[in-house]
């Protein structure tokens, strides 16, 4: 089964310029055409799009998807380069999580001094309360 640009686009969250771009960048292969000269894409465009937009949400520059899909396109003699560059990723991957769980702590720490504080402020009216009535 085909789908077209737009389908793709609404499943992805890519825009059809952004497809067409990755198309004609080499980022995406060559996209089947239909009769009337349009893209259909089938279920391998759909789970290479979705690859595609991993590596590149997860912080791989163009140039290196674009590598992997050339090597992914020559077969499978490139296994050893392809597991390679996404070993390199995945290690790239870890060391800015473990970079930004550092934040988060900091900021946790923050969030709950803020909040320590605004317990003892919302207590003392309640105590001046307390003791004026006795």
């Amino acid at each position: 089964m085909g789908y077209s640009i737009k389908t793709i686009s609404q499943k992805s969250g890519l825009s059809p310029y952004t497809l067409r771009y990755y198309e004609k960048e080499g980022v995406l292969p060559l996209v089947a055409r239909d009769e009337n000269g349009n893209r259909c894409f089938h279920d391998e465009d759909i789970d290479l799009i979705s690859l595609i937009c991993c590596l590149k949400d997860t912080g791989m520059p163009i140039a290196e998807i674009k590598q992997f899909v050339a090597l992914s396109k020559e077969g499978g003699g490139t296994l050893p380069e392809r597991r390679k560059l996404l070993m390199e990723h995945k290690q790239e991957i870890d060391r800015k999580i473990e970079f930004f769980q550092q934040f988060s702590k900091k900021i946790d720490h923050k969030i709950a001094y803020f909040s320590s504080l605004e317990n003892e402020t919302s207590s003392q009216p309640q105590q001046q309360a307390e003791e004026e009535a006795n």
